[in-house]
């Protein structure tokens, strides 16, 4: 397990490299732990989004009416469980991926700056993991979530008080 982890960051960062490359990229890297699709996963679900099949017109996703348009679950400090005010937001995000069962997305789990940088990673890895959970067992597939944690490395606020923290305590959506 620990080594399927591992080929999965080095191919993760190859691509990432290879993404910067073609755009003139950035030269910052970041720590990111990752989960492994392992042997059951499904290789033909590939691309994150929509896809071709998304209809003419603003996308479910885009509609600033629907709870799909909150993108970031925020979480306490030092917890993973997901507060009961964002419990809508994952179940409409799970009834979304259930209804359209070639959209994949990308959960990807952040902590603050206080904590080891790899007690943060961990702390990243159990948020994104728990949003997971919640949308599986809201009936979306396992196939169509990908987790990622980039613990402390990704600040939306670079501040070091309450409020520059609790914006760092997340799980963005990613489609």
């Amino acid at each position: 397990m620990l080594m399927n982890t591992r080929i999965f960051l080095v191919v993760m960062l190859a691509v990432m490299l290879g993404a910067c490359s073609s755009t003139g990229g950035s030269k910052k890297t970041t720590a990111a732990v990752s989960e492994g699709s392992g042997s059951g996963g499904n290789s033909e679900v590939s691309t994150y989004g929509a896809g071709e099949g998304a209809g003419s017109g603003m996308s479910e996703l885009d509609d600033p009416n629907s709870p799909l348009s909150t993108r970031i679950v925020y979480f306490e400090y030092d917890s993973s469980e997901i507060q009961e005010r964002y419990r809508e937001v994952v179940a409409a995000h799970a009834d979304y991926l259930v209804k359209n069962p070639n959209v994949v997305v990308s959960l990807e789990g952040h902590a603050d700056e206080r904590g080891s940088r790899e007690y943060n990673l961990a702390l990243g890895e159990r948020r994104a993991l728990a949003v997971k959970r919640q949308m599986t067992l809201l009936g979306a597939q396992a196939s169509q979530i990908r987790t990622v944690s980039y613990g402390e490395e990704r600040p939306i606020e670079s501040g070091h008080d309450d409020n520059s923290w609790s914006q760092n305590r997340r799980v963005e959506l990613v489609y």
